[in-house]
């Protein structure tokens, strides 16, 4: 009896340890334990003869999101390609300086995550918003839980991220088209079926956002700390300043950028963006 139980405690440690380790591996994996980095030399940046120039950013400094990041890329580019957009795509947070911002007339921020700019960097790009910029923040842009700069969470996403569900963290859900006139969701029903990482944000900003897309609560199950209730935004777009922002809380699967119906969301706010 004795034997048993030492062999049953063997395989049990066995089996913790491996778990742990698998983990340890996944975060280490997607770059949660990576030490930030802050570039300070400028990319040069490539002639740009179009009329349209869009900066694509996609650094991250926290947890990377592995698939969705170059799936999104590739979706800009096939944008750029459509509508002869001149794309630059960087992970380099050097570029954001007055004199190069301004050369671009939208910038993405593609699944940003971590305090990823110096001081100065944070400078311009708060400047360039308040002067008249225009900013498309996707999914991860937004879903940090601790940020050294308040500005970016508090006004220029326009809600602070606490957190999402896990095990699972993917969920089923539902989501409502709140308004079906704007160029980047008249194309969809008034509810669409769609499996994400859902985030949960401190406060509804809808007093001061135009929200577009909301989730009904009742179609997934939401752990108790990360209930907002009836009124539950995650896609919006708002002014800061002269600029605007346009920001979707959706798309943490690459599967998300294959939807041909998002595909139209992200290219439509895109288009509209560059017209504000």
């Amino acid at each position: 009896m004795l034997k048993l139980l030492r062999t049953i405690l063997i395989f049990t440690l066995i089996a913790v340890l491996s778990i742990a380790a698998y983990v340890t591996y996944q975060l280490w994996r997607y770059e949660v334990f990576k030490t930030p980095v802050y570039e300070q030399t400028a990319p040069e940046l490539p002639e740009m003869p179009s009329t349209t120039s869009v900066l694509l950013f996609s650094k991250t400094n926290s947890f990377r999101h592995l698939e969705a990041i170059p799936a999104a890329e590739a979706l800009f580019q096939e944008f750029a390609d459509k509508h002869q957009w001149d794309l630059f795509i960087t992970e380099n947070a050097a570029v954001h300086r007055s004199d190069l911002l301004n050369q671009f007339d939208l910038i993405v921020w593609n699944n940003v995550t971590g305090d990823v700019l110096t001081e100065a960097q944070r400078t311009a790009l708060k400047q360039h918003m308040l002067k008249g910029g225009r900013f498309l923040a996707l999914h991860g842009t937004g879903g940090n839980e601790h940020y050294d700069w308040s500005w970016f969470p508090k006004q220029l996403i326009k809600s602070q991220f606490i957190g999402h569900p896990m095990f699972p963290q993917f969920r089923d859900g539902t989501l409502t088209i709140e308004n079906r006139t704007h160029p980047a969701t008249a194309h969809l029903p008034e509810t669409k079926a769609w499996h994400e990482e859902w985030y949960s944000f401190d406060t509804s900003p809808r007093d001061d956002v135009n929200v577009l897309i909301s989730v009904d609560e009742n179609g997934y199950d939401v752990p108790e700390s990360l209930k907002m209730g009836e009124d539950h935004p995650l896609v919006w777009h708002h002014k800061v300043g002269d600029g605007t922002v346009f920001f979707s809380a959706l798309g943490h699967l690459a599967e998300a950028y294959d939807d041909k119906e998002y595909q139209t969301l992200l290219e439509n706010a895109s288009i509209w963006l560059l017209h504000q």
